[in-house]
């Protein structure tokens, strides 16, 4: 059951996930003046089958959500409600709390969610529907028989479409009853960009044993030779449907108290018995029988899915990834054992066969690498629509008007980091739209368009992947920022005086920076920062940031594509060995003393008519020097950052798994984990961007930091 249980969840979360896209395009929609329909049915269609299978896990809390909505969504898409801000509010509102109920246990629901507040919310969200309109379909020559059959849904849509003044239009047309589904869904897909169809029934003759003749009912406002040339061939024929004298109008049937619901696409509906009152129909003579229908055999029955996927939990592709690590390991493991037995005369030959069978091993794993990492692969897209949600809910709260410009949704990145990646994204996107973008007025006053802009772009570059949020707001004051750091203590006077206005910048993401009584003064940004920037780096990622007076800010991330399994470059420091990843490697080079140079107490040498600072990592580490007679500069470099690390030796490249260093380690600064190298030795694994901050940091400022 826990299995099923899991199956359901997945299923349940991408089914919110659409309703959240169908909701934004659905609330475009109805800014822009276009048509909604299609959108409302499908939002219509997500949240019935939400409810359906909720109702057999037992989420019964979710299923009354959805129940509620589904009604909502009826009355919606059958014209007695009309699409409002209010209305939509409500929608948005559910499917956070569809979110929300997810994470819950059914058989101990939380107390997160206040049920009864929400469906009361939602009952005093329901606008006034339409006024009755008069009946305009009496003035159209439809057979009563066909108006007495159609759902509450189809005389909505029929309604709706005559008061538009679309011409209406009756296509018969054969279909044999093998390929009945697939004719069908090929017709709507043509029918699609010119008309819409309403309904569609057996025609008066039925078809025979093999075919079936449907009359098929279409709105449309394009001209017939147009609907001819696109819904005709095959023997379909396409007619108008008139108008009755206007002398003589006749009413519609009148409509059975019980009518059909329709929650998915029009059915084909036998026409009903005829009322007792009208006249006894003939008795039909042996052509009008329909011959006795052929049934499939047994071998004509399809029993393969038409589905080309299968769902798999994360964790267990996460231990897949850790053992293709470990034969990596066992990999470099025999490429060592090789070169031992090179150097025996005796076994050469041995050496050659074991090294033509390791050339195959090492062909195959690579395969299997980089097989684990595409399926864990996930666009930045799943991310990005979520946000998308929260820009809206956000700009509206603070009466803000908000475009969110996205781009490089396609982007894909390890769903491990995407997951731990969201809750950053989400603080940086409230910030910009809580206290980056102004209101509308003083948006004007400064000569910016009313509403402001949010952008969202991602693309990969190399091994690593760059997400940018960039908004059109206030900006950020570089003095504002060092006033409000010597006022909290977090730097001297005296340090603040040499700080550049970049490094005055990077003041926001020291911990304690701001409080909320500053945060109109520095337009919030500093609030949670420090927070962001850990997470981010415990993704072995950096965040970089430029802002501009007046003019915006624009925060720049780069993170790994994935954490699972990397190469990294072995170095020697001293008699120890470290592992350094090698996305985070520029180059490598032959590192000259003489070439050095201090700069404001910090050494620096200059490589390719740049300035480069340097680290000598036994230094910083604090081991004994090993006295090398040659060392070697390798440069680091992520996102924006760059520096040279002093090593003593170079050791080779190799795939690594990078194991956690425990709870009683995980706070020490500069190290992601330690890796397993084979032959019982074992490195740790530098991190790059914690050691990039700390050698690019002012040693004043990080000393006024510390205390």
């Amino acid at each position: 059951m826990s299995e099923l249980r899991e199956e359901f969840l997945a299923e349940a979360q991408e089914i919110v996930e659409a309703l959240s896209r169908d909701l934004l395009l659905l609330d475009q929609a109805h800014k822009d003046g276009t048509s909604t329909q299609d959108l409302i049915n499908e939002v219509f269609r997500g949240v019935h089958t939400l409810k359906g299978i909720a109702g057999m896990f037992g989420y019964v809390r979710l299923g009354e959500v959805a129940h509620a909505l589904e009604d909502l969504l009826d009355a919606l898409r059958l014209g007695r409600r009309e699409v409002s801000i209010g209305l939509l509010d409500a929608l948005f509102e559910g499917v956070e709390v569809f979110q929300r109920l997810l994470v819950e246990s059914p058989e101990s629901p939380s107390s997160e969610v206040d049920l009864p507040a929400f469906l009361s919310r939602l009952a005093s969200s329901e606008s006034p529907g339409k006024r009755d309109a008069p009946d305009e379909l009496a003035a159209y020559a439809l057979d009563e028989s066909v108006l007495a059959v159609l759902t509450e849904y189809e005389e909505h849509r029929l309604r709706t479409n005559v008061s538009k003044g679309m011409g209406l239009f009756r296509l018969r047309v054969r279909f044999s009853l093998m390929t009945i589904d697939t004719q069908l869904e090929d017709l709507k897909t043509r029918a699609k960009s010119v008309a819409e169809i309403i309904t569609y029934l057996p025609s008066a003759s039925g078809g025979d044993g093999d075919a079936i003749e449907l009359d098929v009912v279409l709105a449309s406002s394009a001209p017939f030779e147009r609907l001819e040339e696109i819904l005709g061939g095959d023997g379909a024929v396409l007619e108008r449907v008139g108008r009755r004298p206007s002398r003589a109008p006749e009413l519609a049937a009148p409509r059975p108290a019980a009518r059909a619901q329709s929650t998915e696409h029009p059915a084909v509906i036998l026409p009903p018995a005829r009322p007792t009152s009208a006249p006894p129909a003939p008795s039909p003579t042996p052509r009008d029988v329909p011959a006795p229908r052929k049934e499939l055999t047994a071998d004509q029955l399809a029993l393969r899915s038409v589905a080309h996927t299968v769902r798999v939990d994360i964790r267990k592709l996460d231990h897949l990834m850790n053992v293709v690590g470990e034969l990596a390991i066992v990999r470099s493991a025999v490429t060592r054992l090789t070169e031992k037995l090179r150097g025996r005369p005796e076994l050469r030959q041995l050496a050659i066969d074991l090294h033509r069978v390791n050339r195959g091993f090492e062909r195959h794993l690579e395969e299997l690498q980089d097989g684990i990492l595409d399926v864990r692969m996930v666009p930045l897209g799943q991310t990005f629509d979520r946000l998308a949600r929260i820009v809206r809910q956000l700009a509206r709260e603070h009466d803000k008007e908000v475009q969110l410009v996205v781009s490089g949704a396609e982007t894909e990145i390890d769903k491990l980091i995407v997951e731990e990646l969201s809750d950053p994204l989400m603080h940086l996107i409230r910030n910009a739209i809580d206290h980056g973008i102004e209101t509308p007025k003083r948006r004007e006053l400064a000569g910016k368009p009313a509403m402001g802009t949010l952008v969202l772009n991602a693309y990969q570059k190399g091994n690593h992947v760059v997400i940018e949020i960039e908004d059109d707001g206030a900006g950020m004051n570089p003095q504002v920022i060092i006033e409000t750091a010597i006022s909290r203590g977090l730097v001297s006077e005296e340090a603040a005086a040499e700080l550049s206005r970049d490094e005055a910048l990077q003041l926001i993401f020291l911990p304690g920076f701001s409080t909320s009584a500053q945060v109109t003064d520095l337009s919030g940004r500093g609030v949670g920062m420090d927070v962001v920037k850990t997470n981010i780096a415990r993704l072995g990622g950096v965040i970089d940031l430029h802002s501009e007076l007046a003019t915006g800010t624009k925060l720049t991330i780069t993170l790994p594509v994935t954490l699972a399994i990397m190469s990294a470059l072995l170095v020697r420091v001293g008699s120890r060995e470290y592992a350094l990843p090698i996305t985070a490697v520029q180059e490598a080079i032959a590192f000259e003393e003489r070439r050095v140079r201090n700069v404001e107490g910090r050494e620096v040498l200059t490589l390719r008519g740049s300035t480069l600072p340097i680290a000598r990592l036994d230094h910083l580490f604090r081991l004994p020097p090993a006295g090398a007679a040659k060392r070697f500069l390798v440069v680091a470099s992520v996102g924006q950052k760059r520096a040279g690390l002093v090593v003593d030796a170079l050791e080779g490249q190799q795939d690594i798994v990078i194991k956690p260093l425990g709870k009683s380690l995980s706070k020490v600064r500069g190290f992601a984990g330690a890796t397993d190298l084979g032959d019982q030795r074992v490195a740790l694994v530098l991190d790059a961007p914690g050691l990039l901050d700390e050698i690019l940091a002012h040693e004043r400022v990080l000393g006024e930091a510390r205390r």
